[in-house]
């Protein structure tokens, strides 16, 4: 089960997404399908084919936005959060080797095409939670356990 949870950059990105795609990229796919179908034979048609794929994708992704968008509850800044690990934190952690990471705790929908982003759900998110700088979190995973250190915490305001 997955956290309904997201930051408002994240909610707003999402808003921009299923903008774009409703007022701009359908209209435009729609337009090549009609002028596609409007050419005869469809079944070698392969601008009719890609463009009425498209429009399937399209059109699959809008309703998981709408539904989405409904069911998510944007979390915003406090600055009671200050000093401890909570949603939307940017922290960084450093294990016994030296290895050092530093990403943002966000919603499950908000880490794609995200490298520096980790969803609330993730066993190394979860260990975090309400720690503070200098505190240690035991990541327990498939691999095994690694403690990590919290080196800084800190927040887009």
């Amino acid at each position: 089960m997955r956290t309904p949870l997201i930051t408002r950059q994240g909610f707003d990105d999402l808003q921009k997404e299923l903008d774009e795609l409703w007022r701009v990229e359908r209209p435009d796919v729609t337009k090549k399908v009609s002028w596609a179908a409007s050419l005869g034979d469809r079944s070698e048609n392969a601008d009719y084919q890609y463009n009425k794929k498209r429009l399937r994708e399209i059109d699959r992704r809008v309703r998981y936005l709408r539904k989405c968008l409904e069911n998510l509850k944007v979390v915003e800044y406090r600055p009671e959060q200050e000093g401890k690990v909570f949603f939307g934190a940017w922290v960084e952690v450093e294990n016994d080797e030296g290895k050092t990471l530093t990403f943002r705790v966000v919603g499950y929908d908000e880490i794609f095409n995200r490298k520096d982003y980790i969803s609330i759900d993730s066993p190394m998110a979860r260990a975090l939670l309400k720690k503070a700088v200098d505190d240690e979190a035991i990541v327990a995973t498939e691999a095994g356990t690694v403690t990590w250190y919290i080196n800084s915490i800190w927040y887009e305001k």
